[in-house]
Order: structure tokens, then sequence, then C-alpha cells
């Protein structure tokens, strides 16, 4: 299956899943680690008695959040893309809309297509910013281009608006490829109304997504949540 912007899990090579809640992010490194990779490492240091630590680069683990927030702080101020968009999205959870936009800014700069999509959506809203459509529509192709599901789907949703309806599908097919589950059901969507001259493609889509998901589900995913409840107890 193809990746996303999120790229693949550096530990099992499989791509990461567009759900956030399945994957884990490292401050120690900026690396993304899938949930499955991320429980069996934990598995492996509870068997052997070993001292937590990141599946990714054996950094000790961080004994509070504040610890590993502090980590992903530093590395932002390195430069690290990843860390820069994680400080930005942590301005958006303080509500500092200028903050966040001056860490994305920063970040996508660097190239990193999640930047380029949440500044396409503070240029929107006008949250840190002045609206601005052209610059909301450059960070949005700019984050498309990265391999943004979500920005692609935004963008068919426009094309579909200005009536470029072979545009649009060809945007909303290629996003349901990625694992977007809004471009799937715009798909079905316009399936169910006859838009598509040829019914096939919605089922087309419907296979790459499966495949795309079965790609992602490594053993070890399959049973995180089962290791990570024996872990709790």
């Amino acid at each position: 299956p193809e990746s996303s912007h999120l790229g693949d899990c550096p530990i099992c090579m499989l791509p990461l899943p567009l759900d956030l809640k399945e994957s884990a992010m490292k401050g120690c490194c900026s690396k993304m680690i899938c949930i499955g990779c991320e429980y069996t490492n934990l598995k492996r240091e509870f068997d052997d008695g070993l001292d937590a630590s990141c599946p990714f680069c054996r950094h000790p683990a961080p004994e509070s959040r504040t610890e590993a927030i502090t980590s992903e702080k530093e590395r932002a101020e390195l430069g690290d893309p990843v860390a820069l968009r994680q400080v930005g999205t942590l301005c958006i959870l303080d509500s500092d809309h200028k903050g966040a936009f001056g860490n994305f800014m920063k970040a996508a700069e660097l190239g990193d297509a999640q930047a380029h999509y949440q500044l396409s959506l503070l240029y929107h809203d006008g949250h840190g910013v002045e609206k601005d459509e052209k610059k909301r529509m450059y960070h949005l192709e700019k984050a498309v281009i990265g391999g943004h599901p979500d920005a692609r789907y935004s963008l068919g949703c426009k094309e579909w608006k200005d009536r470029q309806h072979d545009r649009a599908i060809k945007h909303f097919i290629i996003a349901a490829k990625l694992g977007s589950d809004d471009s799937l059901a715009a798909l079905k969507h316009l399936s169910a109304r006859k838009t598509l001259p040829l019914l096939f493609v919605h089922t087309r889509v419907l296979w790459m997504q499966r495949k795309a998901h079965r790609g992602m589900q490594q053993r070890q995913r399959k049973k995180s949540v089962h290791i990570g409840s024996k872990l709790s107890m």
C-alpha cells in the first residue's frame, strides 16, 4: 500500500495508520512509532526487566508528559520540522494561534506536509493570521503534494464546487487510496446518485482502501490492545 504524509513506521516499515491514536510520537527523536511496535517494545522490556526506553533511539523514556514536551521543544529549537509541528499543535491547544502559526510556518518551510495543511486551516479560519484564500490554497496544494489525504479531499471538494468534476473525482480516488474515509464516502454518494459514469470506479477504490488497511495491520498491531491490557495489570 502507498504511504501517506505520515510515512512508514521506522521499525516495522509498514505505512503508519491515519488514526493518530494508533501510533505514538517520540519527543526524543521525533519518530512516530505504530502502536504495534510500541507495545511489542513494552512487552520486551517487561519480560526482560528492562528500563523503559524509546523503541527507535533507545533514549530513556520520559518520566512525565512535561519532560516529553520539553524534549519536543528542544528539538524544535534545533529546527526539527516534526518537533516544530508538534509544538505548533500544543500552541493550538493553548489557544495560542499566533504561536502555532509561527511554528507551522517554520515546519512548512522545511517541507512538513502536515504543517502546510495546518497553515491552510489557519488561513481559512483567520486564526493567528488574516484570512487569505490565495495563501490557503497554496499551503493546501503543498500538503496535497506531500501526500496528505485530508488535504487531497479538501481540494477535491473545492474542485467539485467549481464544477471541475473530473478533477474532483481524481482527487477523491487518490485520497481514498491513501485511506481517506471522507473521500470514499464521497465516491459512494456520487455512485449512488449515478453521478459517476462508471460505477466500477467506486468498487475499485473500496478495494484499494481495504488493501491499504490490510497492509497497515501487522500481527503486533492486531494484538497491541491485548498486550497493553496485560502490561497494565
